[in-house]
């Protein structure tokens, strides 16, 4: 080693080792001479000049494959090291021998390459850390709260005119809620508006920024087996004692008894219970994620269609769906023919309806029966991922006997009356059916169970029942009511998030329930003949210390132990 430029003696201001922590090289040192390189003081603007000191060696690099190869001749190295206030400038190599050599600026990195990815790192986290805030959370819930009980309070699905009518511009609701913001926004279609898909989107991303950033680094850090060597850290703890003359091995017995993982390391010990705790927000995460998916899927990949069908008619299933969402993608169960084998009603003492029953058969493209079964409110029929409900009834017409003669079928209408209480009715003509003015008789219907007849002039004629086949004269005419038909109302639905929505449901209340189990951290060390232990818990605070006594209490005490012996040797 040699200096640079020497001009006054140098002092011994730097420790020797300082020079000795370059792993990388492997040689003997020559004596080493220490000096200032231009050191000068200026005394312009009386400032100081930093302080540079600048040192050069030369030494042997040996790779490992160097060390294989002990005859092959190691490469020769020359770094300057310069020490000074200001940055240090770029570290420069010199390769080949220490006299000369070309120099070459030393690369830390690759490049701009490396410079992409920290920035993408570092962009990554920033945006981790925005989506697990809690507030950000919190008010994302809120937001979707709030679009939820607008959904119900806007009738959704609707015609525009509906709308146009509903929330018109001359008298907007609140002073500003037009049909504008119900069309422009999707408020018709709430669950699948994309503001509403976009904040479940949001508040999913928060869940998982959230597990992945706090979650599962405490469960990691959990599962750590930490054994503490110093009892100042064990007596940092929430709760902690000493037992003086106990064995460090039979309280690990002891809280093994107890349900605790126990784990010793000379005289250490580390024990834990309720792990599954740590575990549960994951898993409460976990099971938000799937309501969502499945609530997601149900809103933009089910169909729902309405019929009502007289009995003994049919339909098929694809001509009465439409697709909710563009997820929606019929299935070959939509070729599926329904058939109305028979509908009826069962009724109250006072008259009124009680249940009302379907008989359907579905048949396949050959038209042969696949499935049959009786259907009724919240009875449902399904069928390949297809579901009917019963929903509703009407009476679509009577069978009807004139003079012997028929049977006629007579279409009834529904008529509008105050109250909910359905009524039907239809006319039979008398007469002259061109006539201008026609009359004939007249006929109405609350259910199945019986018919009231008027005359021409609307007097009242009689009652009579369907099943009774009892004949009645009105205006000279033998009238006799064979049987009434009924429609029944069905609601048919697909909806492929159901299954996902229960499985999330099912595993939120469990996980849920796991969540208040305490995960119990204890840690005891081996002092002499005396224990000292301390602990911890994330949940029931008041009664660890209650369960720490019990258990301490349990440890038996050791009696003419060596240890013990040794211990009242030296105190007396």
């Amino acid at each position: 080693m040699e200096a640079l430029n020497p001009t006054t003696a140098p002092k011994s201001c730097l420790p020797r080792t300082h020079f000795l922590k370059a792993p990388l090289l492997h040689c003997p040192f020559k004596p080493i001479t220490l000096s200032f390189h231009n050191f000068q003081i200026h005394r312009r603007s009386f400032r100081r000049p930093p302080l540079s000191l600048s040192v050069t060696t030369t030494c042997g690099l040996k790779t490992p494959q160097d060390r294989k190869k002990s005859k092959k001749k190691g490469n020769n190295i020359t770094k300057q090291i310069i020490l000074s206030e200001r940055v240090p400038p770029t570290l420069v190599e010199k390769s080949g021998d220490a006299d000369g050599g070309e120099e070459a600026p030393v690369k830390s990195g690759s490049g701009s390459g490396s410079g992409v990815m920290g920035l993408m790192k570092g962009l990554s986290r920033r945006v981790l850390s925005v989506l697990s805030y809690l507030p950000l959370a919190i008010g994302e819930m809120f937001a979707i709260a709030g679009l939820m009980a607008l959904g119900t309070f806007i009738d959704q699905g609707e015609a525009p005119d509906f709308y146009f009518d509903k929330y018109p511009e001359s008298n907007p609701v609140l002073g500003i809620f037009t049909w504008r913001w119900v069309l422009t926004l999707g408020f018709d279609h709430m669950f699948t508006s994309p503001i509403f898909l976009a904040l479940l989107t949001l508040l999913g991303a928060s869940l998982m920024a959230c597990t992945y950033t706090t979650q599962i680094p405490l469960v990691k850090v959990a599962r750590r087996w930490n054994f503490m060597q110093s009892s100042e850290a064990i007596h940092k703890q929430e709760f902690s004692d000493s037992l003086p003359r106990a064995s460090v091995e039979d309280f690990g017995v002891v809280l093994m008894g107890a349900g605790y993982e126990v784990f010793l390391k000379g005289p250490s010990l580390y024990a834990f219970k309720g792990l599954a705790g740590r575990f549960a927000p994951i898993g409460v995460h976990l099971a938000m994620l799937l309501i969502m998916v499945g609530g997601t899927l149900s809103a933009s990949g089910s169909f729902k269609g309405t019929v009502t069908v007289p009995q003994g008619l049919n339909f098929v299933i694809g001509d009465v769906m439409h697709p909710i969402g563009f997820l929606s993608t019929p299935t070959e169960a939509f070729n599926t023919e329904v058939h109305v084998n028979k509908f009826y009603m069962n009724y109250y003492d006072s008259g009124e309806v009680s249940q009302f029953y379907t008989d359907l058969s579905l048949l396949d493209l050959d038209g042969k029966e696949v499935l049959r079964k009786t259907i009724s409110v919240n009875n449902p029929l399904r069928y390949g991922g297809i579901t009917i409900y019963q929903t509703d009834w009407s009476i679509s017409a009577l069978q009807v006997l004139k003079d012997n003669e028929g049977p006629f079928n007579l279409a009834m209408a529904p008529l509008k009356i105050n109250g909910d209480k359905k009524l039907y009715g239809s006319f039979l003509p008398i007469g002259d059916v061109n006539a201008p003015n026609v009359k004939g008789i007249s006929m109405l219907a609350r259910d199945l169970q019986s018919i009231v007849l008027y005359d021409q002039e609307g007097k009242f004629a009689g009652i009579r029942r369907p099943s009774s086949k009892l004949p009645i004269e009105i205006d000279g005419n033998k009238i006799v009511i064979v049987d009434a038909i009924g429609s029944s109302g069905l609601d048919l639905k697909t909806d492929p998030g159901v299954p996902v929505v229960y499985a999330g449901f099912g595993a939120l209340m469990l996980t849920t329930c796991i969540s208040f189990l305490s995960h119990s951290q204890i840690w005891a060390l081996q002092d002499g003949t005396a224990v000292i232990v301390g602990g911890k818990t994330n949940r029931a605070k008041g009664e660890f210390p209650e369960e720490m006594n019990r258990l301490l209490d349990c440890v038996p005490e050791l009696v003419n132990s060596p240890l013990s012996r040794q211990s009242d040797s030296i105190v007396g």
